[in-house]
């Protein structure tokens, strides 16, 4: 993960990005790799450059604490405690705070409690809400614990932070509750959309007029979430429409993990553009990266569905078990009508008679059981070759599932479905082939493209409707034209 560039000012108590406007002395600056752990060692967030604002992303960390720090940005801390999310991870508790305060500067309750007045900071300025209503929103117990955070975070009261906000910060509102998401570079959010609404499932999800729409549960509750592009070149632009605002900080990091807005697409690609097979394509679209999922459950099926069937096949058979087993919400509109089911909803269901093969059925169903019995954990941060062996021992699992799976669930960064017809014929257009190459041959070339070949996967299954790119001359094989037949 990258560092976000913070220092913290003795003389003042306050944090700013390495940019601010602001120029302290060097010999009062102290270097900080995250706001948390600046914050973590008594600062404030400066109120000239709100550094607050930025994407907070911890410095390289081991796995465990890799995986523990998406836990909590996914709500584990919300009702769990640091035990349970130690637990998870293969570690006691007390070993978990070492790592975090080794090498994120604060234990994981303070990451936690971070992200909810951070959030609820965002609720002050961009919103009307009442302040009881964004302590719930941004996942505190009561508003006097959100008070208690805000002031210790920020150095002011949530009313004198409401006080302090800029007009252009209010969104108005025209139907829902309306939230800037930041993302980190740029993304092509077109090109996001584009790709989710070929494999959107019908009656949970939609994507029209360049906007991608949802069904979800809020607290047992039915809702929809809208995100479109906010058109500044940093901010997606949410909608959450809304039975109760107890839990908008997950889904809003929710919104984040389908849209990669935490990527870091830099590394991958300085490494990617300069590769004589992938680079031009890699050149062309420089901010591309894979989207994630909304639910790993749900995009989970969807990918095994989509093993053996084209990608309309596998979205139209989606659509079938939601509406057979999911949650029915009925009065929305764009086609909506159910919350997709969860894998309890899914361990005992038959889904013979829903266009597919028995076995896929049987795959499905096994997946599910797995899943909810906590055989399988979907949020698992072992190497690539742990969930790949995790995922292929389910029966009829294999080798593309996983590494699909792997890649745009689990967010591993060098997952590579070799195999997938879709893939080989982009790597052959590069290579200017007559046939597609073999899965071997592919694999051959994407040796070079460690460790981003989830990334490297992205740009060649997002490049079938391009115009042709200058072949490379490196590779005598020859390919046939490109296909639009994608399978991930």
């Amino acid at each position: 993960m990258a560092t976000v560039a913070i220092q913290g000012v003795v003389t003042t108590g306050i944090y700013c990005r390495a940019d601010c406007a602001a120029q302290p002395h060097a010999r009062n600056v102290r270097p900080y790799p995250s706001m948390v752990a600046a914050s973590a060692a008594g600062f404030r967030p400066c109120l000239k450059c709100r550094p607050d604002r930025l994407i907070d992303n911890a410095a390289e960390v081991p796995p465990a604490v890799a995986q523990a720090l998406v836990l909590i940005t996914e709500g584990a801390l919300d009702e769990g405690t640091e035990a349970d999310v130690a637990a998870r991870v293969g570690y006691s508790g007390r070993q978990l705070r070492r790592l975090f305060l080794d090498h994120v500067g604060a234990t994981p309750d303070y990451v936690a409690r971070s992200r909810r007045a951070h959030f609820a900071r965002r609720l002050f300025d961009e919103t009307d809400l009442t302040i009881t209503d964004i302590a719930y929103a941004a996942g505190f117990s009561s508003a006097r614990q959100m008070n208690r955070d805000v002031k210790a975070m920020f150095g002011f009261t949530p009313t004198e932070l409401r006080r302090r906000r800029r007009r252009t910060d209010l969104l108005a509102t025209d139907g829902g509750l309306r939230l800037r998401v930041a993302y980190r570079g740029s993304i092509d959010v077109a090109e996001v959309l584009a790709y989710l609404g070929s494999r959107a499932i019908p009656g949970v999800e939609t994507v029209v007029d360049g906007r991608y729409r949802r069904t979800i549960e809020s607290c047992g509750y039915p809702g929809v979430i809208e995100v479109a592009d906010h058109g500044d070149g940093r901010h997606l632009e949410v909608t959450a429409h809304l039975p109760t605002m107890a839990s908008v900080i997950d889904d809003v990091a929710r919104v984040r993990q389908l849209f990669g807005c935490d990527h870091d697409q830099l590394p991958a690609y300085r490494h990617l553009s300069a590769d004589p097979v992938i680079g031009a394509l890699v050149r062309r679209r420089p901010g591309l990266r894979l989207p994630g999922a909304w639910d790993r459950f749900e995009t989970s099926v969807r990918v095994l569905l989509g093993q053996q069937v084209s990608v309309a096949g596998a979205s139209t058979i989606a659509g079938r078990i939601a509406a057979a087993y999911g949650t029915e919400v009925p009065g929305l509109r764009d086609g909506l009508s159910h919350v997709f089911p969860t894998a309890e909803q899914l361990a005992d269901a038959d889904l013979e008679g829903f266009g597919m093969p028995k076995s896929r059925g049987a795959t499905i169903v096994g997946f599910a059981r797995a899943v909810a019995s906590g055989e399988l954990d979907l949020y698992a941060g072992d190497d690539l070759d742990a969930i790949t062996v995790a995922l292929t021992a389910l029966p009829g699992i294999g080798p593309w599932s996983a590494a699909v799976i792997a890649g745009r669930v689990m967010r591993h960064p060098d997952a590579f479905a070799a195999s997938d017809l879709g893939l080989r014929k982009a790597v052959g257009r590069l290579l200017a082939a007559d046939e597609p190459p073999s899965a071997a041959e592919v694999l051959d070339h994407a040796e070079a493209w460690r460790p981003h070949r989830t990334t490297a996967a992205a740009h060649l299954w997002f490049s079938a409707a391009d115009a042709p790119v200058e072949p490379s001359r490196q590779s005598p094989i020859r390919s046939s034209p490109p296909s639009r037949r994608q399978k991930a």
